[in-house]
């Protein structure tokens, strides 16, 4: 059921990914052509540099497109952890695609400046193409970063903001053709220049971020320090260590370390406290998908080692072979076993009628403590009855 649960999610993220960017790459589609078709009429170098960046737009439609499909495959034996980083590798290749694009109007505006001869005055209705060009694509903006937020996706982000960068340009454009029809030919060619500057700023910290998660850097110190205290809330929980986290496609992995207020409980409530603090990070913070949780008894950064231990069969077999002369050995009715600062805490469990008196109970306690004595292993036996 919680399979189909979430392949149904993810289903249907990837047909909200797919509606919106579809409806981008048709007024990509149309604003390039148009914008390129009017700046080679209109005479507007900055104008057809816009309508390349809008072309790009359309080139970045189609990876993100490409990545929306096969980054949304449920997880599979080779890709346990699912397919997100899919969409974290597309959207490096839309900063990518922002910064070769920046590049490559700056070197025809530098080229145009270089060169006034390439310097001609635009037409005034370059001016309204642009500015139609503006309307457009904020409005793009604004219904592909809603749908960001919603679906917690830095790739449709990065393609919301290549869309505003559009915008943003569009803007230089007027600026640019207007100051060349008031007499200065020069400022559409620096117009061009001032968009590419932006272009490559916004496609730079896009590449930026998403390589930060492809090297899994983790979260900012005061998230992490929300996640911290949050775990700490948890009843049983006396501290924490080893607190990592990870982004995968807009999702945050965590794992951690926990040391539990009693180092002797058992392993189901341990279990449960590790649930309660996995179901704990999820409801609270949004963007957290999984929890990962190993239990320590003890901060074992810090306690002596115990690799050296034996496990629980090893151990039993030694314990009954130091206990066989004593007679209550055989009537034990369970044995636990607590791994502490380096030694073994045994715990053994006796009939309840097999010493009623203070005096009978210490002196098995003694005797069961007396036959390990010489263990190194054996740090205490305590003797409990039922």
């Amino acid at each position: 059921m919680a399979e189909q649960t979430q392949s149904t999610a993810l289903e249907g993220r990837y047909r909200q990914v797919l509606r919106v960017t579809l409806v981008g790459s048709a007024v990509d589609l149309a604003l390039g052509v148009g914008k390129i078709v009017g700046g080679w009429f209109s005479h507007s170098q900055a104008l057809i540099a816009d309508g390349v960046h809008s072309l790009s737009d359309l080139a970045t439609d189609v990876l993100v497109l490409y990545a929306a499909k096969h980054s949304h495959a449920e997880a599979d034996a080779d890709h346990p952890y699912g397919h997100g980083r899919i969409e974290t590798v597309t959207t490096v290749g839309l900063g990518i695609a922002l910064m070769l694009v920046s590049a490559g109007i700056v070197y025809d505006g530098a080229s145009a400046l270089l060169d006034p001869a390439k310097l001609v005055v635009p037409k005034g209705w370059a001016i309204a193409l642009a500015a139609l060009s503006v309307v457009s694509k904020e409005a793009i903006y604004h219904y592909t970063m809603r749908y960001a937020r919603r679906l917690k996706s830095d790739m449709l982000r990065a393609n919301a903001w290549h869309s505003r960068s559009d915008a943003i340009s569009s803007v230089v454009v007027m600026i640019g053709v207007g100051g060349a029809l008031m007499g200065v030919p020069s400022l559409d060619a620096i117009a061009a220049l001032v968009v590419a500057v932006m272009i490559g700023k916004i496609g730079f910290d896009v590449a930026k971020s998403s390589v930060s998660e492809l090297i899994d850097t983790g979260v900012d110190a005061e998230r992490l320090e929300a996640i911290r205290d949050m775990i700490q809330s948890v009843d049983g929980v006396e501290d924490l260590h080893l607190l990592r986290t990870r982004r995968m496609a807009g999702q945050v992995l965590v794992d951690v370390h926990l040391i539990l207020a009693d180092p002797r409980v058992s392993v189901s409530e341990g279990h449960q406290i590790s649930e309660t603090v996995r179901s704990v990070l999820i409801r609270h913070f949004d963007d957290i998908e999984d929890v990962t949780v190993h239990i320590d008894p003890e901060d074992d950064e810090h306690a002596a080692p115990g690799k050296h231990l034996g496990l629980r069969g090893p151990v039993l077999r030694q314990l009954h072979a130091q206990w066989q002369a004593l007679p209550a050995a055989g009537q034990i009715r369970r044995i636990n076993l607590h791994y502490l600062n380096g030694r073994i805490h045994v715990e053994v469990e006796l009939p309840a009628a097999i010493a009623t008196q203070a005096v009978e109970r210490a002196d098995l306690s003694a005797a069961f403590n007396e036959a390990v004595a010489g263990d190194p292993d054996i740090a205490e036996v305590r003797v409990l009855y039922s």
